[in-house]
């Protein structure tokens, strides 16, 4: 017979939501396990976004999650436009509230937080797949478990944070008629690349293009993260390593402002540019972080800033909670942080109509729709009080 698993809390996920989560609590005294469905090589391995936003430094900061971060990122603050109108380049740093990104890959924070969390003493579970949460609306909930060597399992808790992303246990729990669901497909797909080639220019870069949208995201000084609009239903294999530099190569406008640096691409996957947001982000003991709790299209970068904020503002609550009795911070978490969400949902969809030209043919209204992204463009080159907003929105949350 197996013997009972329990803590007070049972985090599921071992992403930058949940180790926020578990070190907040386990550096607090407070009982809880990240459950984590794969291995821990994965989990320190798989390449995500890298740009933080000064309020999500300013959380890490706040905790001492920062180590890594203080010594190894770098300050970003200039993004670059180009079209068929030209190019400029904006500083955003000193623009809206004069902040900007700190660049750090996401598996870098991650591996920093789970050393942290480990050295607090904490329990990370590798390899264990959470299959659902069962009596959330009651006060002592259970997490059902396939353990790495398949056999079965169950934990018993007082509270679990979901932050296992769209497809997890968390999400898959909820009763029917718990929560309400809104969802937005933008159209829009993006071929998104891992190259083992230093950046081609010292800015993030957003070009727009008739053939498509292209981005160029630095990660380190030898890899870059870019991005390639393409049709819907494309497989990631499909363009050879010499297609995709000659697209790139042709959107971003290599001929006129310099050819790109190139190298080996290391990772590729399609990504459907999607938007989703439940409401409430509570279920009785359960409640969604990160992109369990909504999913914002990575036109903006806000997906993980959203979780950390997320996963302050629970840990919290839940440290408020167990050693103090105090749930007035439970109470209001869906409610604050579905302001936070709804902002940045608001922010990257004006992202992906800045960015991207009409899904479809060349009717009337593809063509009056192009004309209003090419205002849109005018306008952040030209007018102040719309750099200050778009400087604000773009770091901020």
């Amino acid at each position: 017979m197996q013997s009972r698993r329990e803590a007070d809390v049972v985090v599921l996920g071992a992403g930058p939501a949940g180790l926020v989560v578990g070190n907040l609590l386990q550096g607090r005294g407070i009982d809880c396990v990240v459950l984590e469905r794969a291995e821990r090589t994965h989990v320190q391995t798989r390449a995500r976004a890298g740009f933080l936003a000064a309020n999500t430094v300013r959380i890490l900061e706040r905790h001492g999650l920062d180590e890594g971060l203080r010594t190894r990122g770098r300050d970003h603050s200039t993004c670059e436009f180009r079209s068929v109108d030209g190019r400029f380049r904006l500083d955003y740093s000193g623009l809206g509230r004069g902040e900007r990104h700190t660049v750090y890959p996401q598996q870098e924070l991650v591996s920093d937080l789970l050393a942290r969390f480990l050295d607090l003493g904490g329990r990370v579970d590798f390899g264990v797949e959470a299959l659902a949460v069962h009596d959330a609306d009651t006060g002592r909930p259970s997490v059902t478990v396939r353990d790495a060597d398949g056999r079965p399992g169950r934990w018993h808790a007082r509270y679990v944070a979901g932050c296992d992303g769209r497809h997890g246990a968390a999400r898959r729990s909820l009763p029917a008629g718990a929560v309400r669901r809104h969802h937005c497909d933008h159209g829009v797909s993006w071929l998104g690349l891992l190259a083992e080639a230093p950046p081609s220019l010292d800015a993030v870069g957003y070009a727009v293009h008739e053939r498509g949208f292209a981005g160029h995201m630095a990660r380190t000084s030898q890899v870059t993260r870019y991005y390639l609009q393409c049709e819907r239903g494309t497989p990631a294999d499909a363009w050879s390593e010499e297609r995709i530099w000659e697209e790139l190569e042709l959107r971003m406008r290599g001929e006129e402002y310099g050819p790109l640096r190139r190298g080996r691409v290391l990772q590729r996957a399609v990504v459907d540019l999607e938007s989703d947001v439940l409401e409430p982000l509570r279920h009785g003991s359960l409640f969604l972080v990160g992109d369990a709790a909504a999913l914002v299209s990575p036109s903006a970068a806000k997906g993980a800033n959203l979780a950390v904020l997320e996963a302050e503002i629970l840990g919290g609550a839940l440290v408020d909670d167990l050693l103090h009795h105090d749930p007035k911070g439970l109470d209001a978490y869906s409610a604050q942080c579905l302001s936070y969400i709804w902002r940045a949902q608001e922010f990257s969809h004006w992202m992906i109509r800045l960015l991207h030209g009409p899904v479809g043919g060349a009717d009337d209204s593809a063509a009056f729709h192009d004309s209003l992204r090419r205002a849109r463009l005018s306008s952040l080159r030209s007018s102040r009080s719309q750099q200050d907003w778009f400087a604000e929105h773009y770091v901020g949350i």
